[in-house]
């Protein structure tokens, strides 16, 4: 069974910088799609960026340039680096985990880009 668990959300001007982590239990991380997805109040939850098991990654335009992924597989740990934010990335972020064909969710973790 896989566990997701994020942090790093918070309260953030604009303009300014938050780094998001999902720690992943199991044995499976590291042969897995890892992704980071958000959901804003009234709106479905959208790609911000997946990777895959290999390494490549793939952004939403949206955070293109602004966002990075990474992943430590020996840390089991997925990261989101977001600089330049806007209030429009106010949302809650989700980490996903696809193996195979299951998806796997953690409890999102809330952003607020605000002044």
């Amino acid at each position: 069974q896989v566990q997701l668990v994020e942090s790093g959300g918070g309260l953030v001007q604009p303009g300014g910088s938050l780094r998001l982590s999902c720690a992943a239990s199991g044995s499976i991380f590291s042969i897995s799609v890892m992704g980071w997805y958000r959901q804003a109040p009234g709106k479905q939850r959208e790609l911000v960026a997946t990777m895959s098991s290999g390494g490549r990654i793939t952004y939403a335009d949206s955070v293109k340039g602004r966002f990075t992924s990474s992943r430590d597989n020996a840390k089991n740990t997925l990261y989101l680096q977001m600089n330049s934010l806007k209030p429009e990335d106010t949302a809650v972020y989700y980490c996903n985990l696809r193996f195979i064909n299951v998806n796997y969710w953690g409890q999102g973790t809330q952003v607020t880009v605000s002044s």
